[in-house]
């Protein structure tokens, strides 16, 4: 199945079967993960699975991932990386107490208190960047990475420096992929009109659209469409702040 660009640093706690990952990095080869965080990701990747997926995926926001996981985001773009390297060695452990909770709510619970631990103690993003994320965030991409600069204060090379530090990717491309992701959402409501849609996203028109469709999703609009399966969840999602 095709992964997509999102908003969102993901973390897969799996109590299943293995996950077979093509990431976006071309430098990195086919590998198969167990529990694992999925960095932002400026490009589409490809997953199998064995049948069956039992787990929790958790969508956290880039800064809140910056203070849980303690770590550069640039240094998780576009890659996979076991939990535990993250996390640390606790992590096998935390996955057996969590294959053995009589529920989900106590599979949650266990999971909540783990990494609010790690919140309490995270890196704080700067304010800055906090603000441009925002302002980013706010308009799906459409805010220019000059006006980020000059709300917060900051030159542009500084911006993206600290911006690709704690967020993962440029405001550039954060941009791009927020745009992306509004289109990607409003062409799943029924039957799109594109060239609406380009319009709503801030490209200049529909083979603007359709080009970065090709960068992201490495497919046009409408294969997209057609490829993608009804959405929906086995067990329930909690997005992280």
């Amino acid at each position: 199945m095709r992964t997509l660009p999102t908003r969102h640093t993901v973390i897969i706690v799996n109590l299943g079967p293995p996950l077979h990952l093509h990431v976006p990095d071309p430098a990195a080869p086919p590998a198969v993960y167990d529990s694992f965080i999925a960095g932002m990701h400026d490009g589409h990747g490809m997953y199998e699975h064995e049948g069956g997926q039992r787990g929790i995926q958790l969508d956290v926001t880039p800064l809140g991932a910056y203070t849980l996981l303690g770590v550069p985001m640039g240094h998780l773009t576009n890659l996979a990386v076991d939990l535990a390297d993250v996390l640390g060695p606790e992590v096998p452990a935390l996955v057996d107490r969590l294959q053995e909770a009589p529920s989900w709510g106590d599979r949650f619970d266990l999971l909540d208190a783990f990494l609010l631990k790690r919140l309490e103690v995270g890196p704080s993003p700067d304010a800055e960047v906090r603000e441009a994320w925002r302002l980013l965030a706010a308009t799906d991409g459409q805010t220019p990475v000059a006006v980020l600069a000059g709300e917060v204060g900051w030159s542009r090379k500084h911006l993206t420096h600290r911006f690709k530090e704690q967020v993962g990717l440029s405001p550039k491309v954060m941009a791009r992929v927020l745009r992306f992701q509004r289109a990607v959402e409003l062409m799943s409501r029924g039957v799109p009109n594109w060239v609406d849609i380009a319009v709503t996203c801030g490209y200049y028109d529909q083979a603007h659209l359709n080009r970065e469709f090709r960068a992201l999703a490495g497919c046009t609009p409408t294969e997209l469409l057609a490829a993608r399966a009804p959405e929906y969840l086995t067990t329930t999602a909690r997005e992280a702040p």
